[in-house]
């Protein structure tokens, strides 16, 4: 078996200690190369090379942004049955895939759990969302959300730490002062409805969206890596109603509900547009502006170790 590591180098010492264990225990069952990210879109082209060069496993060792560039490397040319299976071990700060896939927060942890998986040989077939030609693993965005990821993107790059408490003030900051309260900005269309009006729209192909802590955000609870896309969509962005949906989306039994709310479930595909360009994110990445994006679920798309 032939192994691909790919390491963000930007680990804590917890996530260094995990890629040493890890690249011990898979260098003594495979043929193991290790490799370090260098630069964003330095891990696309790692999954890329482990594509196409006939890699039987790869495992990711940092955070979301990391993950999504290497499955976005994997599946280059598509989905394809003899592609290599995929893990991941958390070292980031949010961690949702690995999450969602159940994997404990913590590296070393979750190091033992992906061990056992693969003497075991648990592996899993999952969905995936693309919008365009990005694939993402669990959510994306386009507008206001994008914005705050956006806003966030700034703050890290001015030295700050990427923490719940930073996101929240960001958010509410776009809120307060966002130009796209009053005007709603998107425009849902898909096949056989009438187009949506939006203020807001997030993307979900898993549950959570999210996590502040340890507390997950679920605005599509229903949402699975077994069925299509989920969308929480707001049509209207008024400072009490929007304060209530986000009661909801932060409680633990989320029952979303309301004449506002616009909640679609298992969705094959749809577009989301705009009259002016707009930020767009995927996996809580920037991925600059946007006037218009085609959305789609992709069932049975990558094998997943877990």
């Amino acid at each position: 078996m032939r192994a691909m590591l790919v390491v963000n180098p930007k680990a804590t010492a917890t996530t260094a200690r995990a890629r040493d264990v890890l690249a011990h225990a898979l260098a003594s069952e495979t043929t193991l190369e290790v490799v370090q990210t260098k630069a964003r879109g330095h891990a696309v082209e790692l999954g890329q090379q482990a594509a196409s060069d006939g890699f039987d496993l790869v495992v990711a060792l940092g955070g979301d942004g990391t993950v999504n560039e290497v499955v976005n490397g994997l599946l280059t040319d598509g989905v394809r049955p003899d592609l290599p299976t995929f893990a991941v071990v958390p070292g980031g700060s949010t961690n949702v895939f690995a999450r969602a896939l159940g994997l404990p927060d913590s590296a070393l942890e979750a190091t033992g759990d992906l061990l056992e998986a693969l003497a075991a040989g648990r592996r899993r077939t999952i969905g995936l969302g693309q919008a365009d030609e990005r694939w993402f693993t669990f959510c994306a965005g386009f507008g206001l959300d994008a914005e705050v990821v956006r806003r966030v993107e700034h703050k890290r790059a001015d030295g700050k730490k990427p923490t719940p408490q930073l996101f929240v003030r960001e958010g509410f900051a776009q809120f307060v002062t966002g130009p796209d309260r009053k005007d709603l900005p998107l425009t849902l269309t898909r096949p056989g409805a009438e187009p949506e009006r939006l203020g807001l729209a997030l993307i979900c192909n898993t549950a959570p969206w999210t996590y502040l802590g340890k507390r997950p955000v679920l605005p599509c609870p229903e949402a699975s890596f077994d069925t299509g896309l989920d969308v929480f969509g707001l049509r209207t962005l008024g400072t009490v109603r929007t304060l209530l949906y986000l009661r909801q989306i932060l409680s633990r039994r989320p029952r979303l509900r309301g004449k506002q709310l616009l909640p679609l479930h298992d969705v094959d595909s749809f577009t989301l547009s705009s009259e002016r360009p707009l930020p767009f994110q995927v996996d809580g990445d920037d991925l600059g502006e946007r006037m218009s994006i085609d959305f789609r679920a992709v069932p049975r798309a990558l094998r997943v170790l877990v």
